[in-house]
């Protein structure tokens, strides 16, 4: 898929840990996209502290700030994340409900694709319907088709170097991109 005009999208990555599966996934974006497109991560929502109105009534932390300043400049948006029992980390659940406070809010009129990457079977679904609740609330342009569910991502991502190393999932990852960069074009008109 070749675009009109560059796009830039940008990673929202839902896991904290070391040697999240996740990560992986989200690290190997850049490469995985099309002609047209460049994929950048943001900064780690670990440096978010937990919602409060009176932390906010204080001043939004410089984090949240800057991670929103990147979205509302970016023409599209990937959550990558795991999901924890059945549900949205709170990690991430938290960083939305930051970013959801900014004025203007970020996510209002951005085209989304979730991704998710489970050892299980199913990939991480139940996050995504619960991710989509929150997200619908917000504004975003979900993009429904293609979903990216990764099941049994261990046998997908090399263990020592973290790399996506499976083909299959990697072209479907590169087709989501093309279909997030369409819906983008689309709403660009």
């Amino acid at each position: 898929m070749t675009t009109s005009t560059q796009l830039h999208f940008v990673t929202l990555l839902g896991s904290l840990r070391r040697a999240s599966f996740n990560a992986a996934i989200a690290q190997s974006l850049p490469q995985l996209a099309p002609e047209g497109v460049s994929v950048s991560a943001l900064g780690s929502i670990a440096d978010f502290p937990h919602y409060s109105q009176d932390t906010q009534d204080e001043g939004f932390p410089p984090a949240v700030l800057e991670m929103a300043e990147q979205i509302k400049a970016a023409d599209g948006i990937i959550i990558v994340t795991p999901e924890y029992n059945y549900s949205v980390p709170g990690v991430l659940k938290n960083a939305i409900d930051w970013l959801s406070r900014v004025t203007p809010q970020p996510f209002a009129k951005k085209p989304v694709a979730i991704q998710t990457a489970s050892p299980g079977q199913i990939g991480g679904a139940r996050a995504q319907y619960h991710l989509r609740q929150s997200l619908v609330f917000l504004d975003a342009f979900v993009l429904n088709k293609p979903e990216a569910m990764i099941g049994l991502v261990a046998s997908k991502v090399d263990p020592q170097t973290l790399a996506l190393t499976d083909t299959s999932t990697r072209d479907f990852l590169t087709r989501q991109i093309s279909a997030l960069a369409e819906l983008a074009q689309t709403l660009k008109k």
